[in-house]
């Protein structure tokens, strides 16, 4: 059995150094009527990407901003349009809707291949090659049936998603594979359920208690009704603030567990608890600051999210990476101008 040695990632970036990137982009932004949030979103991912390393070397973002622009124009015109017709002509606002929604799994598949065709590490260069019809099922039909369900196929939409979209990138001639199935998803949003359950059960009894002692000015009639409402309050409260986290924490760590890149595996490790704590202090001081903490949160937060990320590598990266680089071939340069389009924001 091949050896795995375990390869951290390094997260590199300053709160004060990015501080005056921000500021300068979104004066820039601001100036230029949001022109410059093109260029502004290239100078952000390079600086995020750059100071992003993995075995001593770092990532690099290579996105033309007017390829951004014009993805974020086209972007702008459609949901202007519609806007504009519904207020005095609804059948042309459905159909400029139904427009939108037919076009978004197609404009998703270029967003990903200029995405990660503009990824880079050590010069050789990631791919999306994920073809258009698959698309449609998966960021159309499968989250439609997910609304129509009311939500019970969410997990399994959110699961076809994540194995279209890993299944079809590459790192140079490497592909990546995608192994979780829709079950691992199920049993996070369970649990959620059940911690959402026993957090109303534990809040009913409370409020029943409080009430029977005369916490509540009501009548014996109402306090039923009373404890039901404060209950179902508390409870979306308390999903809103902690569900987020835990979710997030558990879908990142399940989503790179089942990722291998060749012989190479992935493993993540956020604490729910970790990360609840410091979502909510960035809360606070963003807060507190009126936004100017913005960029130092999102620093805190890439910091947090990228380090406790590692990469089991089967023998040697440098290795790997080289074998390569010496089988790549010229064509990603001369097909580079196919991928010229991003609605990304």
């Amino acid at each position: 059995m091949a050896q795995h040695q375990a390869q951290p990632l390094h997260f590199s970036g300053s709160g004060s150094e990015y501080f005056r990137l921000w500021i300068v982009n979104v004066c820039l932004s601001i100036a230029t009527l949001g022109i410059y949030s093109a260029w502004a979103k290239v100078r952000r991912n390079q600086y995020f990407y750059r100071h992003t390393r993995l075995a001593g070397a770092g990532f690099d973002y290579h996105g033309d901003p007017k390829a951004i622009l014009k993805g974020r124009l086209v972007a702008f015109a459609l949901f202007a349009a519609y806007t504009a017709a519904s207020s005095f002509a609804p059948t042309a606002a459905a159909f400029i809707l139904i427009l939108i929604v037919t076009l978004a799994p197609w404009l998703l598949v270029r967003s990903l291949r200029f995405r990660l065709h503009n990824t880079s590490y050590r010069g050789l260069r990631f791919a999306f090659r994920g073809r258009i019809g698959p698309a449609y099922l998966v960021f159309l039909l499968w989250p439609l049936l997910a609304g129509l369900s009311l939500g019970l196929l969410w997990p399994f939409a959110q699961q076809r998603m994540a194995a279209y979209t890993r299944n079809n990138s590459a790192y140079g001639g490497a592909e990546f594979r995608f192994s979780a199935g829709a079950g691992a998803y199920y049993g996070i949003y369970l649990m959620t359920l059940m911690l959402g359950v026993v957090l109303f059960a534990g809040l009913m009894v409370l409020t029943s208690v409080l009430g029977s002692n005369g916490w509540f000015a009501v009548e014996e009639g109402q306090l039923t009704a009373m404890s039901l409402l404060l209950a179902a309050l508390g409870t979306y409260l308390g999903l809103l603030l902690f569900a987020y986290p835990y979710v997030t924490a558990r879908l990142q760590n399940l989503v790179w567990g089942s990722t291998t890149l060749g012989g190479h595996r992935f493993v993540a490790n956020l604490s729910a608890y970790q990360l609840l704590g410091l979502m909510l202090s960035n809360v606070v001081l963003v807060v507190l600051t009126l936004g100017l903490y913005k960029p130092f949160a999102d620093i805190r937060l890439a910091r947090y999210r990228i380090e406790h990320l590692q990469v089991l590598v089967e023998g040697s990266m440098d290795d790997f990476v080289a074998g390569l680089q010496a089988g790549a071939s010229a064509a990603g340069d001369e097909m580079a101008e196919m991928f010229d389009f991003d609605i990304a924001l």
